[in-house]
């Protein structure tokens, strides 16, 4: 049976949501519109919420906005300044913190580079504060960044490279950007989604490898995600839900062919889509074909937010000016 993959928190509460027609027991939501943006907030709890969730407990924050494919500069700007100021909100309360950022994922592989291009705009202050033997600055915090690459191309763990950096680093937290999968294609590279409880590298793709997260890494990690593909089965998923959705509407209410419709169980759709994929082994990603702007653009919103975020003198305007 094809599984509906997701890495968004908000997904798996709708998926739950469809099923149940219920709220999630252990699982607190809000919602804020900001100009064009959505910002939902879900909070796992407890552990029952987490296991029905299917993630763990801690706090999820997406930030959703068909204006982020086609992002102009105002836009950008805005969203940046939205980003950072989600992250200064789950961000150690503590002065002249230590951050160690991670940009995972493949540079060869353009829905899988949002990792390495954002820590190409990260503004990395660690070898200043070594060199001029500096343990505080009113301006800047002590910032490191590392694009560990893939096992595939390295032959390395990715948790063994992180661990190993933070263990002799010693960061107070580290703050991963990857790329993930989303249900919906509508919600691919339109949704940035932050998270306290860190991240599984590859997940996006498919590869899943040992979680970057505080119980392996011994400090909090903050996750930062976009969803850059979804898969063939999700996508034809989604695509028959829609056929059903249309003949519904043209059907006559209580006809023999609107209550096939209607009574279509999950199983049936599923064996609809092993029919229709069976051919290419399930195992096709998809992502848009104006791919590497939209790449550009999102980790240029993230390098921003992330920069105004740690580091308490430098806004905007500094981060437009000086970091590209």
């Amino acid at each position: 049976m094809f599984q509906l993959r997701t890495d968004l928190a908000l997904e798996a509460r709708e998926i739950y949501q469809e099923e149940k027609n219920e709220e999630i027991p252990g699982v607190a939501i809000d919602n804020e519109e900001i100009g064009d943006v959505i910002v939902t907030r879900v909070e796992v709890l407890d552990d029952e919420g987490a296991q029905i969730i299917g993630k763990p407990r801690g706090k999820y924050i997406t930030l959703e906005s068909a204006s982020l494919r086609k992002a102009d500069a105002d836009f950008k700007d805005e969203m940046s300044k939205l980003l950072a100021k989600e992250l200064k909100a789950i961000l150690p309360k503590k002065n002249n913190i230590k951050v160690l950022v991670v940009g995972l994922g493949n540079w060869d592989v353009t829905p899988d580079a949002l990792g390495p291009k954002v820590v190409s705009k990260v503004f990395v202050t660690r070898h200043l504060f070594k060199l001029y033997n500096k343990e505080d600055d009113v301006d800047v915090s002590e910032v490191s960044a590392i694009s560990p690459g893939v096992m595939g191309t390295t032959g390395l763990e990715t948790s063994e490279v992180v661990k190993g950096i933070v263990e002799n680093s010693r960061p107070d937290i580290v703050i991963v950007v990857d790329a993930l999968a989303s249900r919906k294609m509508e919600r691919v590279n339109s949704t940035i989604q932050i998270s306290t409880t860190g991240i599984t590298p590859g997940s996006g793709l498919g590869n899943k490898r040992k979680a970057l997260d505080e119980g392996n890494l011994g400090v909090p990690v903050i996750a930062i995600g976009v969803p850059t593909v979804v898969d063939a089965a999700t996508l034809t998923s989604d695509t028959i839900e829609r056929v059903i959705d249309a003949f519904s509407r043209q059907a006559k209410v209580g006809s023999q062919f609107y209550n096939m419709l209607k009574e279509l169980r999950e199983e049936e759709k599923y064996d609809l889509i092993r029919e229709i994929l069976e051919p290419y082994s399930a195992n096709i990603i998809v992502t848009p074909k104006e791919v590497d702007e939209i790449i550009v653009n999102l980790s240029q919103i993230i390098a921003n937010g992330i920069n105004i975020a740690v580091h308490p003198g430098i806004d905007l305007k500094d981060v437009n000016r000086y970091i590209h």
